[in-house]
């Protein structure tokens, strides 16, 4: 393609596509990379030019772009059954992922939910919670807690318990009010302070709580916050305690993100939290999937004759037989091994990006799994910006999240492509410096 037809394309993209997390007026000198193709860990946009993924699509491709496996499971499935409503009506790809996944907490979780995005999973995971609660008795309990700077999605009842400013100063005056707690942060040391705030919040507020919400060991879109498993096992005591509901967010950090296939069985998997969202990874990039997990207490409070105990929450494309397909096919490669594979990958790229600890500019580097992050001192203005643009230079697709540049790439790091990586996140890092002196 040529570049007049690559700048006709961006310009028809800039008026008729309103663009996710974007500032179109930004937008105009910025324009979107039109891609065309993408295999593996790489992207190919309409001039020829490759990048590698290095942010997964968003946190989602877990196995590279055009995955075989994945692909034959969509194609299959999209022969035979593509879709039926899933109110009244049943079939085997949902059955067999609600069942696996079940099985993967023990039986602890083992009545799934299915809608179609990781906000729509906090939302239910929230209403879920409260209506529970009413129909044994205890409408009293409406108030949720949240941690500081924690992020759990963009639709109202998602964002009352989000605390990015940027996302949610300008709809507070519509939001439900919820708690946030201080949140533990392992660059601070102050997860002791953490759990004090919880447990005095919990003491005074804990009979009119119905859920606390956490993000398991990275609280990603705060700049790939980490805290400990001891964090979270103590949290589990304390809402334990106050007969509290926890809810943990694996959006994000589930599907062998953090070094397990749930970051939850890095803490104790003899006390599962009483919800678990997974969205994002679950269908390795492919199609839209989020589902909630929850305790046979939670589903067994709205077994009833009555309708109006029921939850009656709905998605037309609730159980997508397609989604479900992709997903079921993601969760083979975890049962053939793929967390093994994972821990050889996050030390490679342990080791490659080891020197840069050594960076003058270069704060906390850190690393839960396949997530590696490092904070950059002065920074100066527009530091993402001007670092995705530059990394494009070097076949790289990258956005920090403000002064933090992290990595969460797809399951294919070998020695070579960590190598590349490392290399091309410092050489990168070190021409925005320079030319921000």
């Amino acid at each position: 393609m040529t570049h007049e037809a690559q700048a006709d394309w961006q310009r028809r993209s800039l008026a008729a596509v309103w663009h996710p997390c974007t500032q179109m007026a930004r937008a105009e000198q910025v324009p979107p990379l039109p891609m065309v193709r993408g295999q593996g860990p790489w992207l190919h946009d309409s001039a020829g030019r490759r990048y590698f993924d290095a942010n997964s699509a968003w946190w989602v491709n877990l196995f590279g772009h055009s995955d075989a496996g994945l692909n034959t499971a969509i194609k299959a499935q999209l022969d035979t059954l593509p879709h039926v409503m899933l109110a009244g009506c049943t079939h085997e790809p949902a059955v067999r992922l609600g069942e696996r996944l079940g099985q993967r907490t023990g039986g602890a979780l083992g009545h799934v939910f299915f809608a179609s995005d990781g906000a729509s999973a906090v939302e239910i995971a929230l209403k879920q919670s409260f209506h529970s609660r009413r129909n044994l008795g205890q409408a009293e309990r409406r108030e949720f807690v949240c941690l500081r700077k924690g992020y759990h999605g963009e639709t109202l009842g998602a964002l009352a318990v989000t605390d990015v400013a940027v996302f949610r100063d300008a709809y507070d005056p519509l939001l439900m009010r919820a708690h946030i707690v201080e949140s533990p942060d392992s660059r601070l040391g102050n997860e002791a302070a953490a759990l004090q705030a919880l447990s005095d919040l919990l003491q005074e507020r804990g009979p009119q709580i119905a859920a606390v919400i956490v993000e398991p060991l990275v609280q990603c879109a705060a700049g790939m916050v980490m805290h400990s498993p001891d964090y979270l096992r103590a949290v589990r005591t304390l809402t334990r305690e106050a007969g509290v509901h926890l809810i943990a967010d694996e959006i994000a950090v589930g599907c062998g993100r953090t070094g397990t296939f749930f970051a939850w069985e890095q803490v104790d998997t003899a006390h599962w939290p009483d919800f678990i969202t997974l969205s994002k990874g679950i269908t390795g990039g492919t199609l839209p999937l989020s589902l909630v997990l929850t305790t046979d207490a939670v589903y067994q409070a709205f077994w009833s004759q009555d309708v109006a105990r029921g939850f009656l929450h709905s998605h037309s494309y609730s159980g997508n037989a397609l989604a479900c397909a992709a997903a079921n096919a993601v969760l083979d490669r975890f049962d053939a091994g793929q967390i093994e594979t994972n821990r050889v990958q996050a030390a490679a790229l342990a080791q490659a990006f080891a020197p840069l600890a050594d960076h003058p500019r270069v704060r906390h580097l850190r690393q839960r799994g396949m997530i590696l992050a490092f904070d950059v001192s002065d920074a100066g203005e527009r530091f993402s910006e001007r670092f995705h643009l530059a990394a494009r230079q070097r076949e790289l697709l990258i956005r920090p999240i403000g002064a933090t540049v992290y990595l969460m790439p797809p399951y294919l790091i070998d020695d070579e492509a960590a190598r590349f990586l490392a290399s091309a996140v410092t050489h990168t890092l070190d021409e925005v410096l320079h030319h921000a002196a």
